[in-house]
């Protein structure tokens, strides 16, 4: 007799219990045929569990089964929907009989009801996990006649994913800020909107798709401060929706170099004829199509146009070619933690400083009851002001009587920049093996955070006395200040002054005589102990903290989408490096948003002195944004400055206690040679804490993160390569390649 009845025996005993516990599903048609019946795209059920649309569609034809994570969640729902849409009883009539298909009956007892899923719609409660990269959301299939905004859901992600206000939704805007649309293969205009909603679009043109957008769409913002304005909606068109809307996929070479589609194209006229405006920018890559307003309603749909360059890929990635739903997906977490795009990210980033300060307010009613507009305390106003004359840049037209060849020097010119500084390094550390880069977290947010900036015109004084609290620019002579021996707290350190960048210019040299400079540059020179005579001063009596709320707000983006992506701010050393390795791989869409948010904050400071950009500008004239109340090359001065000292005190610290000098700083990044490749290999810790006022590793605005790590052979064949020796090495740092065009070659 053999074991092979046993074994049967035991396999069906093992099947039984399976079937008992749980283990076995229905059959893949009827996996199917219970979502469809329910209305549910493999998206939305990829979506609750955590998982990849692939692997849904896999379980549905049978090719493979849930994992046994996901497994116990997948069932809960096929069983709740089946409790839902039980299975039709077999026709009594026989084959012949007709019956309605249950997605038919479905849609049938909706029919007369909003479509837009109900909040108690059933879901899957198992969590999707972090780290995995949510699915793209499929196109939808039309299952219903539209209303007139015919909605469904497809896969809504959560809270902390989608960026959804914690207080809950405004009504007026309960489909988001923004909205992706595209055109679907049987020529169906979808919208795709954040929280993975996608909108049925009835307008057969761009005037009608405004006039929706505005009456039915539903979509906008929330003002970010009381005095403010509600953010405009914003339509982010596709290819698809380009050829739909009669416009062009792409622009022609000189549609690009104007910026804007001619005056007398077909949708500019169809505009005009519907008595829709646009802005001095006309219609291009972020177009404003608007119509006065009337009393405290305003009128004004931005289109978002990513075939046109919209999205800088500098900044954006390939966001610009994502699937609608993942584009929507992108552009909702930047727009509710930032705020809604509204051109470029330097662009978003001035424009976030006045939505958080607007220029003016309502005032206190008067004797009739009646309010007016007057300025609001703590913002720019809403008139422009001259700078002082040595913070005017080349060309402004407080300059126009130089000579046009005059050079100013530092005695005539402000000028605090990043640094961009190196030296060769010394026979000691050329023993060692590694050149190890940290590079500052959100640098130059961190030197506006609680930074006093003028908010009015500036007052000349002659011979003041320094005042470390008022900000302004001051003439005065620093080159007495020797690095070798400075103060650090109440203490006097000796330090090797040659290995050390000067703090108070830019390429880190000694400055030879009285130059202008930023107050927080000024005043880090009393830090270090010396004295200072300032031979004239332009000072800014009115003043505050206009960037407190722009930092903290930017600050909250980045730490939220980091700690999305895995880096929380409460890591050890060790384990703040191994969450920061490779973390864009987690979730690329996410990481796009880390670098969106980091060029909003580079990108609004030097929006504070944008230059002239073409329109036939000549030196000495006027160009388009000295109108702004925000071109302020004073404030960008004293936040660089104040980056600067910063980073330079940090650098100071960690010479008195270590004997370590940097090799190279270019802005925020600071070069080490040391023994080994990770930055745990040069900074102090002692039992898991750092140096008081040194480098930290961390995810905050301030703290370091490990940039890159080189040989220190690859440094010294690059400088012997090209001939020289304080070749800035923390400019490749990161990856190690350097090209001969970068070095003029």
């Amino acid at each position: 007799m053999t074991d092979q009845p046993r074994e049967l025996f035991t396999a069906v005993d093992a099947l039984l219990a399976a079937v008992d516990d749980g283990s076995v599903l229905p059959a893949p048609a009827e996996r199917v045929r219970l979502r469809e019946a329910a209305g549910l795209t493999q998206a939305a059920v990829a979506q609750a569990l955590g998982a990849r649309v692939p692997s849904v569609q896999a379980w549905e034809a049978g090719r493979a089964e849930p994992s046994a994570e996901r497994l116990g969640a997948y069932r809960r729902l096929l069983e709740g929907l089946a409790r839902r849409y039980p299975a039709p009883a077999a026709p009594a009539g026989g084959e012949g009989t007709s019956r309605t298909p249950p997605v038919a009956a479905a849609v049938t007892a909706t029919e007369d009801t909003p479509s837009r899923v109900p909040a108690s719609a059933p879901r899957s409660s198992a969590p999707a996990p972090a780290a995995e990269a949510p699915a793209a959301v499929p196109r939808p299939v039309r299952t219903a006649a539209p209303t007139p905004v015919s909605s469904r859901r497809a896969g809504a992600r959560t809270v902390a994913s989608a960026g959804t206000p914690a207080g809950g939704v405004d009504p007026r805007f309960e489909n988001g800020p923004l909205a992706v649309v595209d055109v679907d293969s049987d020529g169906t205009v979808w919208a795709y909107c954040t929280g993975g909603l996608v909108v049925d679009v009835p307008a057969k043109s761009v005037p009608s798709l405004v006039d929706w957008t505005l009456k039915e769409a539903k979509l906008g913002a929330a003002k970010l401060s009381g005095p403010g304005k509600d953010a405009d909606p914003l339509l982010v068109l596709t290819e698809a929706a380009l050829e739909r809307y009669g416009l062009p996929v792409s622009l022609t070479e000189q549609e690009r170099l104007a910026g804007r589609l001619p005056e007398g194209h077909k949708v500019i006229r169809q505009l005009a004829r519907a008595e829709w405006k646009l802005t001095k920018r006309g219609f291009g890559p972020w177009a404003r199509i608007y119509r006065p307003a009337t009393g405290s309603e305003r009128a004004c749909v931005q289109l978002c146009i990513p075939s046109w360059q919209a999205l800088d890929t500098r900044h954006w990635g390939d966001a610009g070619q994502l699937e609608p739903a993942d584009l929507a997906r992108v552009l909702g977490v930047y727009a509710s933690r930032v705020m809604t795009p509204r051109g470029s990210t330097a662009v978003t980033g001035l424009e976030l400083m006045t939505a958080l300060h607007p220029p003016t307010r309502a005032s206190a009613p008067d004797a009739d009851g009646k309010r007016t507009s007057e300025h609001n305390p703590g913002s720019l106003g809403k008139d422009p002001v001259d700078p002082a004359p040595c913070e005017a840049p080349d060309g402004h037209p407080l300059l126009k009587d130089l000579s046009r060849f005059h050079v100013r020097g530092p005695a005539e010119k402000l000028f605090e920049e990043a640094y961009d500084w190196a030296r060769p390094m010394t026979d000691a550390e050329c023993t060692l093996r590694h050149l190890v880069g940290i590079d500052v977290n959100m640098a130059f947010a961190a030197g506006a955070n609680g930074l006093n900036v003028g908010l009015g015109a500036p007052t000349h004084v002659k011979n003041p006395v320094f005042d470390p609290k008022l900000p302004g620019s001051w003439l005065v002579d620093l080159s007495h200040v020797d690095l070798s021996r400075v103060k650090a707290g109440k203490e006097w350190v000796e330090l090797d002054g040659s290995l050390l960048p000067s703090p108070f210019t830019p390429k880190g040299e000694r400055p030879e005589g009285p130059a202008w400079y930023a107050t927080p540059t000024v005043a880090y020179a009393v830090e270090l102990g010396y004295a200072v005579a300032p031979v004239e001063a332009w000072v800014r009596y009115d003043n505050g903290r206009y960037l407190d709320g722009w930092y903290t707000r930017l600050r909250d983006a980045y730490l939220a989408t980091m700690a999305d992506l895995g880096v929380g701010a409460d890591l050890a050393p060790a384990d703040f490096l191994a969450a920061m390795d490779d973390y864009q791989a987690r979730d690329p869409e996410l990481a796009t948003v880390v670098s969106a948010v980091k060029a909003t904050v580079k990108g609004g400071l030097g929006k504070l002195r944008e230059r002239p950009r073409g329109e036939g500008w000549r030196p000495g004239e006027p160009w388009r944004a000295l109108s702004r109340p925000t071109w302020r090359p004073d404030i960008r001065a004293a936040v660089i400055s104040r980056t600067r000292i910063n980073l330079h005190r940090k650098i100071v610290k960690h010479a008195a206690f270590t004997g370590q000098y940097p090799v190279a700083v270019l802005s925020d990044c600071v070069v080490y040679a040391a023994g080994g490749p990770s930055p745990l290999d040069f900074l102090p810790y002692r039992e898991g804490r750092p140096l008081p006022g040194g480098f930290k590793l961390g995810i905050n605005p301030g703290l370091v993160k490990h940039e890159g790590t080189q040989s220190v052979l690859w440094g010294e064949e690059v400088r012997e390569r090209f001939d020289a020796p304080e070749l800035n090495l923390a400019r490749y740092i990161k990856d190690g390649t350097v090209t001969d065009a970068d070095n003029g070659e």
